[in-house]
């Protein structure tokens, strides 16, 4: 057990069977989440971070494994009320009575907690001050979205859990939660985060856990993972006579380290875009290929997803 460490996974597995058939969406995972931290898990859909997540809650019995939240095994059976109290959990979607206006919402949560913040001060932490007696279904996304963080942050918790919590907000919307969880780390809160936006991430996380197929593929800082690829630039090329000439042929231009894509766009990653863009842009002219986009941009955490595993984070499509 180490005391500065909020979460402690070692070989975490988890299987799930159906007659014979068996799914492992966790598998041998090894995770460590700092106090103090805004810790980020990274992935596709499917790649087991919502059933990791949902095990440190104590939602989920591992099948294998070692898990210890707060510097405890938990049982999710035996201990799982003593395990809420100190934890803040907002999952992916949140379903309110439809009736109930904010303030109701958040009095009926605050009242499963012996101790912990006064509805008006969660409301304000949450910006929702002017919605306070307003009926959920007349929430905006981004407002609900809101609230149930503020169901989260009701209690006072040590450890907050936001699983995928601005998925299909608008980008104010997101911001927004953004600022509550600055807050609550500058409180000294801790934060483990899923997210698949990778803007995300870099805004918001210390360190980032990069899983596929239920395993760790990378894990670091945002900016040590980002400096890890090879260039320090994107070009990405549209163009519909590209896949004629073929990947290995832009992976040959001056300056190109890597090469990724196909059906007419590529993302070409480079060292010196001032050496690879004239380079890039004289081949087009001299095999006849019309050009319909070009842009540049600086590597991302997207960028080291596909570097490892060839995918894109939102090339598969099940939860």
């Amino acid at each position: 057990m180490n005391d500065a460490l909020a979460i402690e996974l070692r070989g975490l597995r988890k299987e799930f069977r159906r007659g014979a058939l068996v799914t492992r969406a966790v598998d041998g995972l090894d995770l460590d989440v700092r106090r103090g931290e805004v810790f980020g898990l990274l992935g596709p859909n499917g790649a087991g971070k919502t059933t990791t997540v949902e095990i440190c809650e104590g939602l989920q019995t591992p099948t294998a494994g070692e898990v210890l939240v707060l510097g405890r095994r938990y049982s999710v059976r035996a201990e799982a009320l003593e395990l809420r109290r100190r934890i803040g959990v907002s999952l992916q979607e949140t379903r309110f009575f439809e009736k109930s206006t904010v303030r109701e919402i958040l009095e009926l949560f605050r009242s499963f907690y012996p101790a912990g913040r006064s509805v008006a001060e969660a409301i304000a932490i949450v910006a929702l001050e002017e919605k306070a007696d307003t009926r959920s279904v007349h929430l905006s996304g981004g407002q609900l979205q809101r609230l149930a963080v503020a169901t989260a942050l009701v209690s006072t918790p040590e450890l907050l859990f936001l699983d995928e919590p601005t998925t299909g907000l608008d980008p104010q919307s997101r911001r927004q939660l953004w600022e509550v969880v600055r807050e609550f780390r500058a409180g000294g809160g801790t934060v483990l985060l899923t997210t698949h936006y990778m803007e995300e991430a870099e805004q918001l996380c210390d360190r980032v856990a990069i899983i596929d197929h239920g395993r760790r593929i990378a894990l670091g800082t945002p900016r040590d993972l980002v400096a890890s690829i090879e260039g320090a630039h994107v070009v990405e090329v549209v163009a519909a006579g590209l896949d004629r000439l073929g990947a290995a042929r832009l992976a040959g231009l001056p300056a190109v380290t890597k090469v990724s894509g196909g059906d007419g766009a590529f993302a070409l990653t480079v060292s010196l875009p001032h050496v690879a863009m004239p380079a890039l842009l004289d081949l087009l002219q001299r095999e006849r290929v019309e050009l319909t986009g070009l842009k540049t941009r600086h590597t991302s955490l997207e960028d080291v997803f596909v570097n490892l595993t060839g995918r894109h984070l939102r090339d598969e499509g099940t939860t």
